[in-house]
């Protein structure tokens, strides 16, 4: 049996530019915090990439013998919160409680494990006053027309995060250059109050605390100054993740974070996606069609860093790939219905297992350590066409490590006959074909048959088969399933 060992992880840092050891700061016991959503609206496509990457880098911590403290934010005040509020004609409150649901329903239907903590901003206005307090005491920010902004001039590792000249950081951060700011890259870290907004009191006026100051004082509350891993998006390298780096290390004069780690883009037919450009993708949208494993696997069998590209093909080829894996230990199941037998040591299993964590171990590349659950798939259909009965004990072997090594990376979560019939449904709904036509289809090929009218019954069989539905005639009658 393989041997997990815990401290053989190296990680791609996005300070440092290179791939690290990676080193706990704390013996077996991991801090993550994760950039979590603005709640003004559903989440896209784009979340639930970050949502699976970090979900998968917990899963595999955990597997490796690791505790996770885990913490993904709400950022429950903002610009945009109050525009949908307008929009809508609800209060800010009740915006942000209606997208913190639907956040909840899309990530559990993408089976994203909840995090140890999921703090709001407004739950913690208390403590970003007193950070605000500290910055300007240490000589860090300044007042301007009742905002208070941070100066980067104070600090001087302003930029090594993103690596940026000054130009780049300029261009990146979209900042007027009208505004009354010192440098025209100074950030808010309080926003006076305007007509109509919600606000705090604060000893430096009333106001909202601005984004950046959220997630120092909610990561460092719950995991402690230095924590071990910072992730999000890339868009967030700059200027969200440079701003809360400069703010807390002049604040606290220590080093914020260890690991800093950031998953890719995800474009839609090979264009940046967009609420301009009309292309957006919303994950309920996405699993009215497709079993949301699909996504899951599409993302997974890219490398975290690597840049994607959502098209029909691309998400029709994962889906086919999700079906043949349920397939595959669908299969094995059934023959451990007809005889149960106990598992067995495979070594040719073992050794692709040897693979998949030596994968993971390297910058969790799941893309590779999807390749090795395929090729365990491929060795355990390779067994059951076999049909030797010596087998039996390295089937059952191959299958429940493949299963284990399918729910590190969050796949294969349901019943082969619940996944089949949703599937099926979804099937249907993509090729435009309801229920009762398919059953129509059906009883008009048995009618022909019985008549010896081969033809047409071939030609049914046909028209079915280019709708991706497979028949098979069984003792039980017609069947049918999804032709992948």
């Amino acid at each position: 049996m393989i041997q997990i060992h815990a401290m053989d992880i190296n990680i791609f840092n996005t300070f440092t530019g290179r791939k690290e050891p990676f080193k706990t700061i704390h013996d077996n016991s991991v801090g993550l915090y994760v950039c979590g959503v603005t709640v003004y609206d559903h989440c896209h496509i784009g979340h639930a990439r970050s949502a699976i990457v970090f979900d998968v880098i917990v899963r595999y911590l955990l597997e490796k013998g690791y505790k996770v403290t885990s913490v993904k934010n709400f950022t429950d005040i903002d610009d945009k919160i109050i525009k949908r509020s307008v929009e809508e004609g609800i209060s800010w409150k009740e915006v942000s409680e209606k997208y913190i649901a639907s956040f909840y329903e899309d990530m559990d239907s993408l089976n994203i494990l909840r995090p140890t903590y999921e703090p709001r901003a407004t739950e913690h206005i208390d403590e970003m006053i007193g950070l605000v307090e500290t910055l300007l005491k240490n000589g860090n920010a300044y007042i301007m027309d009742g905002d208070v902004y941070f100066s980067i001039e104070s600090f001087k590792g302003y930029g090594e995060l993103s690596k940026r000249s000054l130009d780049e950081m300029l261009a990146g951060a979209r900042v007027d250059i009208n505004e009354k700011k010192k440098n025209p890259l100074d950030f808010a870290l309080w926003k006076s109050s305007k007509e109509g907004e919600p606000w705090w009191d604060a000893p430096f006026g009333r106001g909202r605390p601005g984004w950046h100051i959220e997630c120092s004082v909610m990561s460092t509350k719950y995991l402690g100054n230095p924590f071990d891993i910072h992730g999000g998006g890339k868009d967030l390298i700059f200027p969200h993740h440079e701003n809360e780096r400069a703010q807390t290390e002049a604040a606290t004069g220590k080093k914020f974070v260890n690991y800093w780690i950031h998953n890719g883009f995800v474009n839609i037919e090979k264009e940046k996606m967009s609420k301009s450009l009309g292309n957006i993708l919303l994950i309920k949208d996405f699993i009215r069609e497709y079993h949301p494993e699909a996504l899951r696997l599409f993302f997974l069998s890219n490398h975290y860093r690597s840049p994607v590209d959502y098209n029909e093909k691309s998400i029709d080829d994962s889906n086919s790939a999700l079906y043949r894996l349920y397939h595959t230990i669908e299969r094995a199941d059934e023959l451990e219905r007809q005889k149960k037998t106990e598992q067995m040591v495979f070594s040719e299993a073992d050794d692709v297992k040897q693979r998949f964590y030596e994968a993971m171990d390297d910058d969790f590349n799941t893309a590779l350590a999807l390749s090795c659950i395929f090729e365990l798939s491929r060795i355990l259909n390779r067994l059951i066409d076999i049909q030797d009965e010596g087998n039996l004990p390295f089937i059952a072997y191959t299958k429940s490590t493949i299963l284990h090594l399918c729910h590190i990376l969050g796949i294969l979560n349901d019943e082969w006959h619940i996944y089949d019939e949703h599937e099926k449904t979804r099937h249907l709904t993509r090729t435009n074909l309801s229920l009762s036509d398919l059953n129509r289809a059906i009883e008009e090929r048995a009618e022909a048959r019985k008549n010896r009218d081969f033809k047409r019954a071939d030609s049914i069989r046909e028209m079915l088969l280019s709708k991706g539905i497979l028949l098979q005639d069984t003792p039980r009658g017609t069947e049918w399933r999804i032709k992948k």
